[in-house]
């Protein structure tokens, strides 16, 4: 993961990224978390869904990487951005949502399981997931990320013990059925 962590991948990373947003992800979020719900983002980056997201919700973005932390602070000075590893979400605050956009994906299994677990931890009482996944099995590293691909039914392996699953839905993002949008429910 140390791609994300020098200005010039970051920089990169931001050019890389410029034409891809979360905005029909976001919509299917919207159907299931009410206007003005407090949620966290987790790997907000360059912070395009962030934006998105700010338009509907109480949103406090996050990012493991410092780097794209001080990107964030001085492209949106109003928001409220936390440095904190996916895995381990060390925040005392509580949500009623949480949002990725392909960030779960670096995690090893063992880490998503920590994720997921603390990701219920940190939910409000029925609070809601919404992930987006690569589609696909096996893993590999691309650039020096690690990238975990997943399957509906490793998903909700990994999810079902804590979550009530609403919907798994392949989606694509560069080629048909190439991601798998999760979005559940805090049991």
């Amino acid at each position: 993961m140390e791609y994300y962590k020098t200005k010039e991948c970051v920089k990169e990373y931001i050019e890389l990224a410029k034409d891809v947003n979360g905005s029909e992800l976001i919509n299917e979020l919207r159907k299931v978390l009410a206007e003005n719900s407090l949620l966290l983002e987790i790997g907000s980056g360059p912070g395009t869904d962030w934006n998105l997201l700010s338009k509907h919700f109480k949103v406090i973005g996050s990012d493991f990487s410092n780097e794209f932390i001080n990107h964030l602070q001085n492209k949106y000075r109003d928001g409220e951005f936390l440095e904190l590893d996916a895995s381990t979400l060390k925040t005392d605050k509580k949500f009623d949502g949480i949002y990725s956009n392909k960030v779960l994906h670096h995690l090893k299994d063992d880490e998503l399981t920590r994720s997921v677990a603390r990701q219920a931890e940190i939910l409000k009482k029925a609070g809601v997931i919404c992930h987006s996944f690569w589609k696909g099995e096996g893993s590999e590293t691309f650039k020096g990320m690690f990238v975990n691909y997943h399957t509906e039914s490793q998903l909700r392996e990994f999810f079902e013990p804590l979550f009530e699953i609403i919907s798994i839905s392949p989606y694509e993002e560069f080629e048909t059925g190439d991601s798998l949008l999760l979005i559940a429910k805090r049991k």
